[in-house]
C-alpha cells in the first residue's frame, strides 16, 4: 500500500486544522453546493481521501460512523464524472457503482449524491428492495451516471437485463464489513464478475477487521490506505456510561429515564424485533411518543418512522442493529443500548449515531448481569472500561408484567403467518399435537387434516448446530439465516378449499379471493423484508 496513516498519525489529524475545500481540487460547482450545505472545513477522512480518490487510484478507508466518509467519496467521484464525458453512453448503463448493505444506508447515499451535485449536469438514482421494482426498472431506462444500489436487488435487475454494469468506471463498497457480517461476499463476487476488469475501487469500511483487509488484497490494486482513527474506537465525543439492571425492569426504567431526563430525541437499540414491538408499545403506554423499525417492517412504515423521528414528531425511535446501520441524524443527543449486541463492532456502530461530526453526544446501556460477557468483549475491543453508574430516584415494579413465551426460530405467535397475537392468547400449543388450534389461533388455508404430533417434533440434533453456528452471528446476520416461511397453501401440502357456485359459495369464495389477496401481498411484503434485510 503506497499510503498510510498510522494511529498516532490519526490523533494528530483528528485534532489539527485540515484546511478548507478550496483547497483540495474540487470543481467550482461542487465548491458552491458544499457552501449551499453549509460546509466550510473538511473532516479528516475528507481531507486524506479527496486528494487520493482524485488521482485516480485505489483507495482503502476506515474512520468512525459519523466522520463524513460519505461526503469523502461522493464529493471526489461527482467531479471525476463531470471532468470526463461518458464513453459509448447507453440507457441504464451507470458510470459509478456504490453498493451499500442496507436500505436507508442507500437512500442517505443517494440524498447525499443529490445534494453536492445539483449544479452538475449528473444523473443518478437509487435501487433497493421492500418497495416495487417495476419503477426501477423504469428509471432504469434513461441514461444515468451514478447508481447507488444494495446487492440483492442489483442482481435482480441484473439478471432481467435491466441494468448494464459493463461501463462502470469506479466502484464503491461502503460499510463493507457490515456487507460481510450479512453474508453478501458471494453477491458482491457475482456483481463484480458484471463489472469491467479495469476500474477504480473505493473500500470505506467503519472498522478494519482482518476479513475487510483480506478483500482489499483481492479487490484493490496498489491502493492508498487511510485510517483517520484507531481501529473500532467509540468517539471521544460520545459520553459512555452503564446502568446494572434486570431485565424484567428494563422497560419501566427506560420510560423513567425519558420522563426524569427530559429526553425529546432517543434512539434505542434492542437486539430482537419482538423486543423492539414490546417496548415500544410500554413507551406508548408511558405516554411517550415512539416507533419501531426493524426488518419486518415494509419500507414504507421504516421511511415514515425514520422522517417523523427527523423532524422531531417522534420522540423515541426503537431499532434493532440491521435496521438502523447508516441512519443519519443531526444532532442526535441521545443513544440507549436497551440490551448489549452480541457482537462488539456492532455497540460502536450503535453509539456512533450520536457525537457525530464533532458534535457531542450520550449513550447509557442497560446491562443485565447475563450480559457482562457482552460488556466485557466490548470494553477489550474499546480499550477503555465503561463507567457503571447509580440510578437514583427509580423504584423497580412490584408487579413484573410477564415475558412470552419464547419461539422457536421461524416460528410465529399463534402458530400464524405474521397474525398479531390477540391480549390472553400467551399459552404455548400442547404438547401433545392432538388437540385441534382453537378459531383464530393459526392461519387456515382450507380444510386442514390433523397431522400426528411426530411430524411436528423438532429435529433437536439439528436444532443444536443451528444454535451453535448462530452463537457469534450480528443481528443481521442471524435475520439471514433464518428460513422463510411458507405463505400458499400449496407450500403446506394443504388441499386448498373448493369454491361454490352457490349464492354462499360465492360469498365464501369472494372471503377466498381476498384471503389469497392478503396472502400474495403478505408473501411480497416478506419477500421485500427478506431482501431489505439482505439489502436487496
Amino acid at each position: 500500500m503506497n499510503t498510510e496513516v498510522t494511529s498516532s498519525d490519526a490523533t494528530n489529524l483528528s485534532s489539527s486544522p485540515v484546511g478548507n475545500f478550496k483547497d483540495l481540487g474540487l470543481a467550482e460547482p461542487l465548491l458552491k453546493a458544499i457552501e449551499d450545505a453549509g460546509y466550510t472545513t473538511p473532516t479528516p477522512i475528507q481531507a486524506k481521501a479527496i486528494p487520493l480518490v482524485l488521482k485516480g487510484g485505489d483507495l482503502l478507508a476506515g474512520a468512525q460512523t459519523g466522520t463524513g466518509k460519505t461526503a469523502g467519496f461522493t464529493l471526489p467521484i461527482l467531479h471525476l464524472l463531470s471532468q470526463k464525458p461518458a464513453e459509448n453512453p447507453a440507457k441504464g448503463k451507470p458510470r459509478c457503482l456504490i453498493l451499500t448493505p442496507t436500505r436507508e444506508l442507500a437512500a442517505q447515499i443517494a440524498e447525499s449524491v443529490v445534494t453536492y451535485g445539483k449544479h452538475l449536469d449528473l444523473k443518478s438514482m437509487v435501487v433497493f428492495g421492500g418497495v416495487s421494482i417495476n419503477p426501477q426498472i423504469n428509471r432504469l431506462g434513461r441514461f444515468l451516471d451514478i447508481l447507488v444500489a444494495t446487492p440483492g436487488r442489483l442482481l435482480d435487475l441484473a439478471n432481467q437485463g435491466k441494468v448494464d454494469l459493463s461501463g462502470i468506471e469506479i466502484l464503491v463498497l461502503d460499510e463493507a464489513d457490515r456487507m460481510l457480517d450479512m453474508g453478501f461476499i458471494h453477491d458482491i463476487k457475482k456483481i463484480l464478475a458484471r463489472l469491467p476488469k479495469k476500474r477504480q475501487n473505493l473500500l470505506f469500511s467503519a472498522t478494519f477487521a482482518d476479513e475487510i483487509k483480506r478483500l482489499a488484497d483481492n479487490l484493490l490494486d496498489n491502493p492508498g490506505f487511510v485510517e483517520v482513527a484507531r481501529r473500532n474506537t467509540a468517539s471521544e465525543m460520545v459520553e459512555q456510561t452503564v446502568h446494572m439492571v434486570p431485565q424484567a425492569h428494563k422497560r419501566d426504567l427506560v420510560a423513567y429515564l425519558i420522563k426524569e431526563n427530559d429526553w425529546q430525541q432517543v434512539l434505542i437499540f434492542t437486539r430482537t424485533k419482538h423486543g423492539a414491538n414490546r417496548l415500544t408499545e410500554k413507551l406508548v403506554k408511558s405516554d411517550i411518543s415512539a416507533m419501531a423499525i426493524h426488518g419486518n417492517k415494509s419500507q414504507g412504515a421504516r421511511t415514515r418512522a425514520l422522517a417523523e423521528f427527523k423532524a422531531g414528531q417522534t420522540r423515541v425511535l426503537v431499532a434493532t442493529d440491521i435496521a438502523a446501520r447508516g441512519l443519519d441524524i443531526d444532532q442526535l443527543p441521545q443513544v440507549v443500548n436497551f440490551e448489549l449486541p452480541n457482537v462488539p463492532e456492532d455497540y460502536v456502530h450503535r453509539i456512533g449515531r450520536t457525537g457525530r461530526a464533532g458534535a457531542s453526544g450520550a449513550a447509557i446501556s442497560l446491562v443485565d448481569r447475563e450480559e457482562l460477557k457482552y460488556l466485557k468483549d466490548i470494553e477489550k475491543l474499546i480499550k477503555r472500561e465503561i463507567p457503571k453508574v447509580q440510578i437514583e430516584g427509580f423504584t423497580a415494579p412490584t408487579k413484573i408484567e410477564p415475558e412470552p413465551p419464547r419461539l422457536l426460530r421461524g416460528q410465529q405467535p399463534n402458530g400464524g403467518q405474521g397474525q398479531k397475537k390477540k391480549q390472553g392468547q400467551n399459552d404455548r400449543r400442547p404438547q401433545g399435537g392432538s388437540k385441534a388450534p382453537e378459531q383464530g389461533k393459526q392461519r387456515s388455508f382450507g380444510n386442514q387434516p390433523n397431522k400426528p404430533s411426530g411430524s411436528r417434533k423438532p429435529n433437536n440434533k439439528q436444532d443444536s448446530q443451528a444454535s451453535q453456528s448462530t452463537a457469534n452471528m450480528s443481528e443481521a446476520a442471524r435475520h439471514q439465516a433464518q428460513p422463510q416461511q411458507p405463505i400458499y397453501a400449496a407450500d403446506l401440502n394443504v388441499p386448498r378449499r373448493p369454491r361454490s357456485n352457490s349464492g354462499g359459495g360465492r360469498g365464501n369464495g369472494g372471503g377466498n379471493a381476498g384471503g389469497n389477496s392478503t396472502r400474495s401481498s403478505g408473501n411480497r411484503g416478506n419477500r421485500g423484508n427478506s431482501s431489505g434485510n439482505r439489502g436487496r
